[in-house]
């Protein structure tokens, strides 16, 4: 038979109590989260279902993003971008529950009238699935030659251009190119649970790949 004292058993309760504290302040996280999700979710199907410009902030930037959605997922959806220059300027993956200030673009009138002028067609969808970040990754680099991704919350002011090389317990393998369009030796891991947003087809990647070519094993 054990035996405890009663110092033992008040800090064993102690303990019970704190972990019962901690799993419910984790829980209401967990449900304000799932909420947010859902209707951040909700309105981005709307204004694809309706083929509106839509304009939002990010949780890691100040700055305003803009485009139509193309896809939504559960975690990630597929934004065509449309740059400051009035262009369309690839696609960009960006988290659900770091979306701030969704709105129908107030400017879509101005905007869609100069695209139309500048004959810049609505970009079509691209084959890629926003199911999982692991099927976002490989569907886009079947597509494209460069990725772009962004871990934010690890790494604010980087971002990591290159190719995906495989996909691994968690762990995305990039072989990077650098801003002087030459490759790296080797990949490097980055865990996939890190990666805040995804971007690819942008003028920026385009050129990357045009003066660097494949990697020279390939």
């Amino acid at each position: 038979m054990l035996w405890l004292s009663r110092r033992c058993c008040g800090h064993l309760i102690a303990i019970v109590v704190h972990s019962a504290l901690e799993l419910s302040l984790t829980s209401a996280y967990s449900v304000r989260t799932m909420g947010k999700v859902s209707r951040t979710g909700f309105q981005l199907r709307r204004f694809m279902r309706k083929r509106q410009f839509v304009r939002f902030t990010h949780r890691f930037d100040q700055g305003f993003h803009r485009g139509f959605v193309q896809d939504v997922g559960p975690k990630f959806f597929l934004l065509a971008l449309q740059s400051d220059q009035i262009r369309f300027d690839g696609f960009a993956c960006f988290r659900i529950t770091d979306v701030r200030n969704l709105t129908s673009n107030p400017y879509a009138a101005f905007a869609e009238a100069a695209l139309k002028k500048l004959r810049e067609p609505v970009p079509k969808k691209p084959r890629v699935s926003v199911a999982s970040i692991e099927e976002l990754l490989l569907s886009a680099s079947r597509v494209f030659p460069l990725l772009t991704i962004h871990r934010e919350k690890a790494r604010p002011d980087v971002s990591w251009i290159g190719r995906i090389e495989e996909i691994r317990r968690g762990q995305v393998s990039l072989l990077e190119i650098g801003p002087d369009a030459a490759w790296d030796d080797k990949p490097t891991s980055y865990k996939l649970n890190e990666i805040t947003s995804v971007e690819f087809g942008g003028e920026y990647e385009r050129a990357l790949f045009l003066v660097g070519g494949n990697p020279p094993s390939q």
